[in-house]
């Protein structure tokens, strides 16, 4: 039997979750129909508090979606439904957010690690939520690129309310989803 030296099993879990992740985006650019829909749906609510991919990947779809509607509701749909997705994800990250910050532990092992991801998260969303609460989140969530998921757990270790915490996700991605819309509209215009 032959086996896997120690030092590899990163390299290996780090290349299988890239691949995964390569999957996963493949996946979501060539979804058609209602079980696309639903695949995006999924998509948007994973992205929320685990995979970290990009949301605008949803957009891709739109022309080859084959739902027998006009390009411009088919994007409203997909739009719909990944701020739906993520907001329901975040919801989730929220809640994971509330347990963890009742636990000690786990932000004792965050905070010794390498990256003091904790700090720098709470400076960030401390900052957001004092100067713009909900809507700071929403409008972080609303530039393109920017990572959700450190936004949204970041958040949600410092707010309480679910219902707030969730209409701002789905603010920002809607609000996201549609500057790359007009972005993407106004660079092909130009070309």
């Amino acid at each position: 039997m032959t086996t896997v030296p120690v030092e590899l099993v990163p390299v290996l879990a780090s290349g299988m979750l890239e691949g995964v992740y390569a999957a996963t985006e493949e996946a979501v650019r060539t979804a058609t129909g209602p079980i696309g829909l639903v695949l995006i749906g999924i998509y948007s609510f994973l992205i929320a508090f685990v995979l970290p991919l990009p949301s605008e990947i949803v957009l891709a779809p739109a022309e080859s979606m084959r739902l027998g509607l006009p390009l411009s509701a088919t994007t409203g749909l997909i739009v719909l439904v990944s701020g739906l997705g993520k907001a329901a994800g975040s919801v989730f990250a929220f809640h994971i957010g509330q347990e963890a910050k009742q636990s000690g532990p786990i932000i004792r092992f965050v905070r010794r690690s390498r990256f003091d991801i904790v700090e720098w998260s709470e400076k960030t969303a401390v900052q957001l939520a004092q100067e713009y609460g909900y809507i700071g989140l929403a409008l972080a969530l609303s530039v393109p690129g920017f990572p959700d998921t450190i936004s949204i757990y970041a958040f949600s270790v410092l707010e309480k309310d679910y219902v707030r915490f969730a209409a701002a996700t789905f603010a920002g991605s809607v609000g996201r989803l549609l500057v790359t819309i007009v972005g993407f509209a106004s660079v092909t215009a130009l070309l």
